[in-house]
This record gives structure tokens, C-alpha cells and sequence, in this order.
């Protein structure tokens, strides 16, 4: 069994895998790390490795914690991965990335494949058809968006997201809802059609915390994932083990 700790810029997502099947999945804040990883080796005694990726904060007396209980790969640029890594300063490449471009190469074997994660921030990967990694782009996300016009005006009001009844906002609350939302539904189709010109065939995955949120707004035909970056580091801890 495999332990998978994902260490987010808002929180942690621990995940335990036999083989392909996730057997379990918690999202937590990161100062309950070490008690409820510790439930989790009890529940799961036969947990042997672990990988952790993280583009947040962990402490050190975790990461010690963690060591202490199971072999742990920390995922970095280093790690082995089954694509050939042809971005500019592959070295920058973030770890959440390279567990996306993993789970597409992985699970869309020999595909033209867009990872699109929408979190903190909407990240676009892409793997082509050969399993090269050429790179994307890296845009602000939902929450993101919605505090960008609070704290970067003087009278907007900060609010949560929810869905648009129609994208003529008729209040100064319905318009930061249109622009928001349908800013970013209109963004990811966009990019998704300048991939379409280039590559043929192109595989679309969706994932992160806006999955379904974003997925229903969407005109293109998409897979709708939440657990993909959970399956890519599963899969690079396989591969790692070797």
C-alpha cells in the first residue's frame, strides 16, 4: 500500500492506494498532519512507501514523522518520470505539474493530452502524443479572482463563488459573479480550442478543487477528474521504487 500526501497552497490531501484502487482520501489543514497520518497507519498497517509533493509549507518535524513511519520520496525535479521533460528550466517545474503530466502519460498512454487544473491557480499542462512535456500556462483561479478585485480596489466586495444566472449582471455583486466565472469558463475553452488547432486528437482532463464547478460551464468535451494528481503520484511512487 502506498501513502500519497499532497501539500497544497490551502490544504493537505492525504490518499492511500493499493495498487490502482484508492482505498481511501482526507483533506485536511496542514497543522493536522502527524494525527491524522498517525489514524491512517493504524487503519492501514500495511502502508510501506509514502510520496510527498508540495508546492506549500510543510514542517520539518512532519516530514520527520513521516520518514519514521514509511520510506518517503519527496518528489522533486530529480525524481524519475516516464516523459521526457522539454521544459525551458525544467528544474522550476512544479511538482504538481509533473504529477499531472505522470497521470496523462500513464493513463492516456500515447495521447495528445491537456491537464487543467483548476485550485489556487489554473494550471494548463500539455503532453503530446510522443510523451514529450512541452509545457502551458499558469493563470489565476476562482478564489483567486474573486480576491484580486477586493483587495486590489477600494469598494468592491469580497465574494464566494456560485453560479451565474445569467452573464448580464444586473447588481454590482451579479457582475463580479459573471466576470469571474465566466471569465474563467470562457479562458479554459479558449485555450482548450488553441490546442485543438495545433493538435489533432487532443485528450482534455479536468481536475482540482473547481472540477465540478467549472466542468458544467464548459463546451468542449472533457474528462472531469478530481483525483487525477492523486493517481500521477501514486504512479511516481511506483515508478520511483525501482
Amino acid at each position: 500500500m502506498n501513502l500519497i500526501i499532497d501539500v497544497g497552497n490551502t490544504n493537505v490531501k492525504l490518499a492511500v492506494f493499493k495498487e490502482d484502487s484508492l482505498l481511501f482520501l482526507d483533506i485536511i489543514q496542514g497543522e493536522d498532519l502527524e494525527k491524522k497520518a498517525k489514524n491512517i497507519f493504524k487503519e492501514f498497517p500495511e502502508i510501506k512507501d509514502s510520496i510527498l509533493s508540495s508546492v506549500g509549507n510543510l514542517s520539518n518535524k512532519d516530514l520527520e514523522f513521516l520518514k519514521r513511519q514509511t520510506k518517503v520520496h519527496v518528489l522533486n525535479a530529480d525524481s524519475k518520470v516516464a516523459f521526457v521533460n522539454k521544459y525551458a528550466t525544467p528544474k522550476t517545474l512544479g511538482v504538481d505539474r509533473i504529477a499531472l503530466a505522470m497521470a496523462a502519460v500513464t493513463l492516456f498512454p500515447k495521447k495528445n493530452a491537456l491537464i487543467i487544473d483548476a485550485g489556487s491557480c489554473v494550471t494548463y499542462d500539455f503532453v503530446d502524443s510522443n510523451g514529450d512535456y512541452l509545457g502551458g500556462a499558469i493563470s489565476p483561479g476562482v478564489q483567486m479572482r474573486y480576491k484580486a478585485l477586493y483587495s486590489l480596489t477600494s469598494k468592491l466586495p469580497l465574494l464566494e463563488k456560485e453560479d451565474i444566472l445569467s452573464f448580464i449582471g444586473n447588481s454590482t455583486e451579479t457582475s463580479i459573479h459573471s466576470g469571474v466565472v465566466n471569465g474563467i469558463s470562457l479562458e479554459i475553452d479558449g485555450v482548450i480550442n488553441q490546442y485543438k488547432t495545433r493538435f489533432k486528437d487532443l485528450t482534455v482532463i479536468l481536475t482540482g478543487g473547481d472540477t465540478h464547478f467549472l466542468s458544467k460551464r464548459l463546451k468542449n468535451t472533457i474528462f472531469a477528474d478530481s483525483k487525477f494528481l492523486l493517481k500521477g503520484l501514486n504512479h511516481l511512487l511506483e515508478y520511483n521504487k525501482h
